[in-house]
């Protein structure tokens, strides 16, 4: 994590810490290589012991049976002496975040609760269509920007996931697809979304990081088109997204003035909307054919009359945008306080919309029943101490008789 990143203050009225807890390292002390880009593995297999040409020649063969084989075997590796696999299994790994549960919807829609080596649960989706496959995929495990509308805005921020636990969710998605060896054609995982669990711009290092494995045309090679990063508006790394990543954005605006939006999107206490829209227009790479998304979900009697739509479509004119919006019906989750508009209410607002030339399709909800549609996503993670981990562990029969 660069100093930038780390230092950043991060906004809200019930700030868990001023950044996350670094995870912590593998109990077996193996270093994993999902995540890592080439020049890393060959750096480490080098500081392991191999000789400078050996450590370059297994990087680029271990690479392509990660991410082209979906290999995570070093004695499936066949273009590695039999003689050597045992070297590298001692000392590295690579692995996938645990499935805890699979779920799936009646729709189709599939939920994956994942679990980090260190214990800490986060979810990933996949949302089936027709013409293509969609992964939502979570960059923190918890987070604190306390979005009132959004399940996990209720939990606390706990860690960061680090590259490997975010490329290791593709991984597992082509895992459950059938989709190795990796290729173009008939995929059904086609596009990927940073709009799981956390803020993608308060984990920029190992987004960032993790996605340029995604786009790498030798490892997961997907488009950069086919990628969106959603943030709530942390408006300084905006610009940086763009220039070091360059996928597709998507802004969780959800409201078109302040007291409404300091209210359901408290990051706005801290960039308002002004802000926000200025980094919009700034955001490089944005053009007609790459529009930004606003996300915008509908509240009923909170952000959805047609003076709302109105001043949106002001504001995505004065600001210059290329942009469409993504109506949200709202899903309900237990506790929330919050009812969706009506969809005749929702029809209007986007007809509105729609007159003034500019894109607003409402999203058709997708795993509702397995709570895995937007604002849904939440686990029973919480920050614990290591020693809390470490009792819990102790306590734990199954744990006991793993190590008898």
């Amino acid at each position: 994590m660069s100093a930038d990143t780390a230092l950043m203050p991060i906004p809200g009225p019930a700030d868990p810490l001023p950044v996350p807890r670094a995870a912590v390292p593998r109990a077996d002390g193996k270093i994993e290589l999902i995540g890592l880009p080439r020049e890393k593995i060959r750096a480490v297999l080098e500081g392991a012991g191999l000789e400078p040409k050996q450590a370059k020649l297994r990087a680029k063969q271990i690479w392509h049976w990660i991410y082209n084989r979906g290999v995570g075997d070093f004695a499936a590796m066949t273009d590695i002496a039999k003689a050597q696999q045992p070297w590298f299994a001692t000392r590295f790994v690579v692995t996938r975040p645990q499935v805890v549960e699979a779920q799936v919807s009646t729709d189709g829609t599939r939920k994956w609760l994942l679990r980090t080596h260190d214990g800490h649960d986060f979810e990933m989706v996949f949302i089936p269509d027709a013409d293509r496959g969609t992964l939502c995929v979570s960059s923190q495990v918890g987070c604190t920007l306390n979005c009132t509308f959004c399940h996990t805005g209720t939990m606390k921020l706990v860690r960061n996931l680090d590259p490997a636990e975010i490329v290791g969710q593709v991984m597992l998605a082509r895992d459950a697809l059938g989709e190795w060896p990796s290729s173009q054609e008939g995929r059904m995982l086609t596009n990927i979304v940073m709009m799981g669990m956390g803020e993608p711009l308060y984990n920029f290092d190992n987004v960032r990081d993790a996605l340029k494995i995604v786009m790498d045309g030798d490892g997961l090679g997907l488009s950069k088109r086919r990628i969106t990063l959603s943030t709530s508006g942390v408006v300084p790394m905006m610009a940086r997204a763009g220039e070091e990543i360059g996928v597709n954005l998507a802004v969780s605006l959800h409201a078109v003035t302040k007291e409404v939006r300091d209210e359901i999107v408290p990051i706005n206490r801290k960039y308002g909307i002004e802000q926000l829209l200025q980094a919009c227009a700034d955001y490089p790479g944005a053009n007609n054919a790459r529009r930004i998304t606003f996300e915008y979900v509908m509240l009923k009697d909170k952000n959805d009359s047609d003076e709302d739509a109105r001043e949106l479509v002001r504001l995505i004119r004065a600001y210059d945008l290329p942009a469409k919006v993504n109506l949200i019906p709202f899903n309900p989750w237990e506790g929330s306080t919050y009812l969706c508009s009506t969809p005749e209410r929702i029809r209007s607002f986007s007809s509105i919309i729609f007159a003034a030339g500019i894109s607003a399709p409402v999203r058709t909800p997708r795993g509702r029943d397995i709570d895995a549609a937007c604002g849904q996503l939440k686990t029973t993670a919480e920050k614990k101490s290591r020693a809390e981990l470490d009792r819990e562990a102790a306590a734990d029969p199954v744990c006991d008789e793993a190590a008898t």
